[in-house]
């Protein structure tokens, strides 16, 4: 069976297995409503699961598990990569801030070389490990900070609601520009969240997201497929 690779390696230590039965306990296997092909193990409710989190790490004032929702804009993007192959077919791709993993697994899905899900919750991880196991494909994940470094043998980088602080946004347009400049396609799934810088982008695609008003201001979310225009 294909297993998923964390930095190239499996890591089976005691952390990640309590991690692996926390997500296991508290979210269920199933598909998002925009991309059906794909199954992820997700939470039903956030509130619930937040606290857990909370708990679990034995902190408080945690940001959202965003690896446990399948976010208007990262739904967006894994259904245009899935409608459009070509765009990551035989090359190998970067998923940034990938939360479940949802859109590398589309990319794997589309016919990608190879696909790393890289994001610094160590929780998403082990969600997206799950997560490609589930959907019988392999993918690299990484826990590094990769905002201040420029990724070498990357074709195409996939960003799917990353647009929500400010110091968050202008770090990502920042690694945006550098990637781009080094020949990598960059493509963004955004429902022009609060810090989306519209004026450095194109518009390729555009899909109405059914949600959840625990998660979005609205039960159906208008959410675009952006094409990062470098300087």
């Amino acid at each position: 069976m294909n297993t998923a690779m964390i930095d190239g390696a499996s890591r089976p230590g005691r952390d990640w297995q309590a991690r692996i039965q926390f997500i296991l306990a508290n979210t269920r296997l199933f598909a998002p409503g925009l991309v059906p092909e794909v199954k992820l193990h997700l939470a039903e409710e956030s509130l619930p699961i937040w606290e857990k989190t909370e708990i679990e790490l034995d902190e408080i004032n945690l940001p959202p598990p965003f690896w446990a929702f399948a976010w208007a804009g990262g739904q967006a993007l894994a259904r245009y990569i899935l409608d459009n192959p070509g765009l990551v077919s035989g090359k190998r791709i970067l998923d940034l801030g990938s939360g479940s993993g949802l859109v590398a697994i589309a990319a794997m899905h589309a016919g990608a070389a190879r696909a790393c899900a890289a994001d610094i919750d160590a929780y998403s991880t082990v969600a997206a490990s799950l997560n490609a196991l589930a959907n019988v494909v392999v993918l690299d994940v990484s826990e590094t900070d990769l905002l201040d470094t420029t990724p070498a043998n990357i074709d195409v980088v996939l960003v799917g609601d990353l647009f929500y602080e400010r110091g968050m946004s202008d770090r990502v347009l920042a690694f945006m520009q550098r990637m781009a400049s080094a020949g990598a396609l960059v493509l963004v799934g955004d429902p022009r969240r609060s810090y989306f810088p519209v004026d450095r982008f194109e518009t390729v695609a555009n899909y109405d997201v059914a949600t959840t008003r625990e998660l979005e201001d609205n039960e159906i979310k208008r959410a675009d497929v952006w094409r990062f225009k470098p300087r």
